[in-house]
């Protein structure tokens, strides 16, 4: 039975010109081309919505979300563009700057409310000390001891990301690589089928 299934496939394949998986081979792959290059299009956009809300302190998180996703799921989609990019390639600049800012705010408005404590502090342990040349260092003291600092470094890696596309992906452009190379070894095998028995025949 399967001999005999083999044997009708193999006939009909014979009798299907190879010129026509060439034409299929041509269209599919000129469907690949627009469906890699419209990938690229989508990440680019999805690219500039991160930056755009990175800037305007926005929902970061939501449209790196929404980038990661889309990296992972469609091939073409690489973040870096050009031999000298910058890498990562997403780096959330504005992101990372307000955060630095805001730790260092934080320790400014602590440390001057520490020197009024410092103040009443040193004025209580030393009351009759009037003279600035005894409370200077009392209140030195007592700020390097209680004092705020920034946060130290931030680390920047924390706002850097770098996502890797698929080489190959379930959608439009990866099934469209699949038909083209599925046409074009149809036709290689049928030109060469075409070939030997035109040979043949002679």
């Amino acid at each position: 039975m399967k001999k005999k299934y083999l044997h009708s496939f193999w006939a009909k394949f014979r009798s299907v010109s190879p010129w026509y998986f060439l034409i299929l081979f041509i269209i599919s792959s000129a469907l690949a081309v627009f469906a890699l290059r419209s990938n690229n299009q989508n990440m680019i956009k999805l690219r500039s919505a991160v930056y755009s809300a990175d800037q305007k302190d926005g929902d970061v998180q939501g449209a790196l979300q929404t980038l990661r996703k889309y990296v992972y799921a469609h091939m073409n989609t690489n973040l870096a563009s050009g031999p000298n990019a910058v890498y990562p390639p997403i780096q959330l600049e504005y992101t990372y700057q307000r955060l630095v800012q805001a730790s260092e705010q934080q320790a400014n408005s602590s440390n001057t409310s520490l020197y009024t404590d410092a103040e009443n502090y040193c004025q209580q342990v030393n009351p009759t000390a009037f003279s600035g040349r005894t409370r200077v260092p009392c209140i030195e003291a007592y700020v390097q001891q209680n004092g705020t600092q920034a946060s130290g470094t931030i680390p920047a890696a924390l706002y850097e990301f770098d996502f890797i596309s698929p080489s190959w992906s379930p959608d439009l452009a990866g099934w469209s690589l699949v038909l083209s190379a599925l046409f074009l070894s149809l036709f290689a095998i049928s030109f060469a089928f075409l070939r030997v028995t035109r040979k043949t025949k002679h």
